[in-house]
């Protein structure tokens, strides 16, 4: 009797070579090219993993991903395990990523006094009718990584959490953050309600080494900023 052949999918590897799985566990960085091809095509043939014949097929190119960009759908399909539906997305994929070299880099906005994160948040609550909490992450050179809507309330409050707050800090790498809210009512005088949530805030941030710069109320044409204030 022959023997059965051994099964080559990605499923019965060690998890640690699982490409989808390393990518998760151990960032984009950890994978090789044809790790991340491999993710693409989602499986190999009945005797050739994923990555395997990613490699198979990156070798025809010199390992060089604009090359492997320029072969067509028809020139994908003549490697065995790759259809239709695989050589459309490899080619999707590689030409984002052309794209992505191509356009700009997004340019971070700097923040440098209240006026500049009025300047930012106004727009997208001071005109609310009802409050909403957003902060405001930064780098080390006060540079925006993004900016997130925290809580959405009613007219007169909105609830906060503090650790979901700082949790997204730690995740984007954020060494300061900006608490910024909307009064629907027009009114600029910080609530006691306000000023506890700053202090926790405060507080819970200093634990983990990042500052709160600032917290500002906002409103269709002003704003109160805490950090101006000195209450911070």
């Amino acid at each position: 009797m022959s023997e059965k052949p051994s099964s080559f999918s990605i499923k019965n590897w060690n998890q640690d070579d699982q490409p989808r799985e390393k990518l998760r566990d151990k960032g984009k960085a950890a994978l090789s090219d044809a790790e991340l091809v491999a993710i693409l095509i989602g499986s190999g043939s009945r005797n050739e993993s994923a990555v395997a014949l990613c490699k198979r097929i990156l070798a025809s190119v010199d390992n060089n991903l604009s090359e492997l960009g320029k072969l067509s759908i028809k020139q994908l399909m003549a490697f065995k395990g790759i259809g239709e539906a695989k050589a459309i997305t490899i080619a999707a994929a590689l030409e984002l990523g052309r794209r992505r070299r191509g356009g700009e880099a997004l340019e971070k906005k700097k923040i440098t006094s209240s006026a500049s994160v009025f300047e930012l948040m106004q727009p997208i609550i001071g005109e609310l009718p009802h409050e909403e909490f957003w902060i405001v992450y930064l780098n080390n050179s006060n540079k925006v990584i993004q900016k997130n809507q925290l809580s959405k309330g009613g007219i007169t409050g909105t609830l906060v959490d503090v650790r979901l707050a700082l949790k997204t800090a730690l995740e984007v790498g954020a060494t300061g953050i900006i608490l910024t809210h909307n009064h629907p009512s027009g009114a600029l005088k910080p609530s006691e309600a306000d000023k506890q949530l700053t202090s926790k805030l405060n507080t819970a941030a200093k634990s983990l080494d990042i500052k709160v710069l600032d917290h500002l109320i906002i409103t269709e044409k002003a704003y109160f900023s805490f950090a101006d204030e000195a209450m911070l």
